[in-house]
């Protein structure tokens, strides 16, 4: 999979070399300038984030929803009587895993501007609000590994804001490169509690595992270079290769993350486009720990974090002139994963949903 990875990104680097001469002329500049901004809106799958904004400012507003359903361990479904033979890494009673989620309920609310003082340059700012909804079973720590009950955990918060710098890199006659560098701060509480049932039948208030905290209280630099296309017949294909990486800590963070995506952007008519996309991500395992996150679930465990994930989506974006001024849209974006290879033991991902509005002036 991660040779797969190096060669769509050598694939986009092999585009950008054979793409012809960087152009020079200003009054061809504008022009492409003027229609681009007439596609700013059908450039990109709504999910895509980092995309260049023409001169002016832009609003926006997406909300996310992920949907994960049963268990993998090393890419693989498991069953629930599987998991239970497993010993408790982090060596507490009882020695095996007896509490096992069942499913879990993601939602993510971004709302970001961006003010371009010019058509080569963006500046961004991003706001995140999450919430978090798991339901598990208890099972019994005896011979009999029966059920005891069943119980939800959840957590909602502010999750992060990261301040971003998006700048054009290269224009030719039918393609745009541009970089992206951000900064992300982890403002959510790292350490939410929440009552849950234990192994004992008793009902006690823990602070949840690491997936079901708002935050981790860390610093990253985000790094990105993306690259759109034009094609025959007004269609789009953009490239965007992004880097998180962790710079700073308190006790635990998540990984290191890359993520590669690939789309096609098809204007469908002068207000509808379709969209497919190709969504690569793959992150490091969690780094440090919390120690007095020790139930006896696998989510508690750091090891059991990170990995590989390939997903494909189908988009579409509209183009509305609902307020004063027009220049607004919709979009809506469905994504299933196709390939699963996560670290360890894991829930496994069902699917995923982000609409959204862009408002520009």
């Amino acid at each position: 999979m991660k040779f797969l990875f190096i060669l769509l990104a050598c694939f986009s680097i092999g585009l950008f070399a054979q793409d012809g001469e960087p152009m020079h002329d200003h009054s061809k500049m504008e022009k492409m300038s003027s229609k681009h901004h007439s596609m700013r809106h059908t450039s990109a799958p709504i999910g895509i984030m980092g995309s260049m904004h023409h001169k002016g400012f832009m609003l926006s507003i997406k909300h996310g929803f992920m949907k994960m359903n049963g268990n993998i361990f090393d890419g693989k479904n498991i069953s629930n009587s599987k998991i239970l033979e497993m010993p408790n890494p982090l060596g507490n009673m009882p020695t095996n895993l007896s509490v096992i989620p069942q499913s879990m309920d993601m939602k993510m609310t971004m709302i970001d501007a961006m003010y371009a003082p010019s058509n080569n340059l963006t500046f961004m700012v991003m706001a995140t609000y999450a919430s978090r909804d798991m339901k598990l079973n208890t099972y019994s720590p005896m011979m009999s590994r029966d059920l005891i009950g069943q119980f939800n955990t959840s957590s909602s918060d502010l999750s992060d804001i990261s301040f971003s710098t998006l700048f054009q890199i290269a224009q030719t006659k039918h393609s745009k490169w541009h970089g992206e560098i951000s900064f992300k701060k982890s403002i959510g509480k790292d350490n939410s509690m929440a009552q849950t049932l234990t192994p004992m039948g008793m009902k006690m208030n823990m602070i949840m595992p690491y997936a079901m905290q708002p935050g981790d209280d860390s610093s990253s630099l985000v790094l990105g270079l993306t690259n759109t296309r034009e094609l025959k017949e007004g269609m789009i294909w953009g490239t965007q290769l992004k880097r998180k990486m962790v710079v700073s800590k308190s006790s635990w963070s998540f990984g290191d993350q890359t993520e590669l995506n690939s789309w096609i952007q098809y204007p469908f008519s002068k207000q509808v486009s379709i969209s497919s996309r190709f969504k690569f991500i793959d992150q490091d395992v969690l780094s440090g720990s919390n120690a007095l996150i020790m139930a006896p679930v696998q989510t508690a465990n750091p090891k059991n974090y990170g990995g590989t994930e390939v997903f494909f989506g189908l988009g579409m974006n509209i183009n509305l002139d609902v307020l004063p001024g027009g220049n607004d849209s919709i979009g809506i974006e469905i994504l299933k994963p196709v390939n699963q290879n996560k670290n360890n033991l894991q829930m496994k991902t069902d699917y995923q949903v982000i609409i959204g509005y862009q408002k520009s002036f």
